[in-house]
């Protein structure tokens, strides 16, 4: 009985923990896939997202993902239209990609608002390794980005 006890505890502190001692966790959309208001392909479509997308993982259901996307809609997809690429999607009107994980650093190039880059690594706090699709790599800062 106390081992069940002990269980319940730690599963309650768990669900009380904030949401910024959670991992998150992020996936690419494999292929352009239509995002539904429920978990079913009879469901209401709400819109289409283009191959590279990230989004964020909130509950697996089945054959279903509930997942948040870079607008903070809350959507699902079926499983088979995520891949375990990563990827980043530009918030900033524009984000500066520079030769390495300092602002005095080489600007390598800009990414404007919505430009999906590929996620290469975590960078040092603040900062991520980024390859843009014309095979450009550099460091952006993570505030610049979503998806990390």
């Amino acid at each position: 009985m106390a081992i069940r006890r002990g269980f319940r505890f730690w599963s309650t502190l768990a669900l009380l923990a904030p949401a910024s001692a959670m991992a998150l966790e992020y996936l690419a959309v494999a292929e352009p896939a239509v995002l539904y208001d429920a978990p079913s392909a009879k469901a209401k479509p709400r819109f289409i997202v283009t191959r590279d997308t990230p989004l964020e993982i909130v509950v697996t259901v089945g054959a279903w993902v509930k997942v948040r996307d870079v607008d903070g809609d809350l959507v699902w997809i079926g499983k088979s239209s995520l891949a375990a690429k990563r990827t980043v999607i530009v918030r900033a009107e524009r984000s500066q990609v520079r030769a390495a994980a300092d602002e005095s650093s080489a600007l390598l190039f800009e990414a404007e608002r919505r430009v999906v880059l590929d996620l290469m690594e975590p960078g040092p706090p603040g900062w991520a390794k980024v390859q843009h699709r014309d095979g450009q790599t550099g460091f952006v800062k993570a505030a610049q980005v979503w998806g990390l």
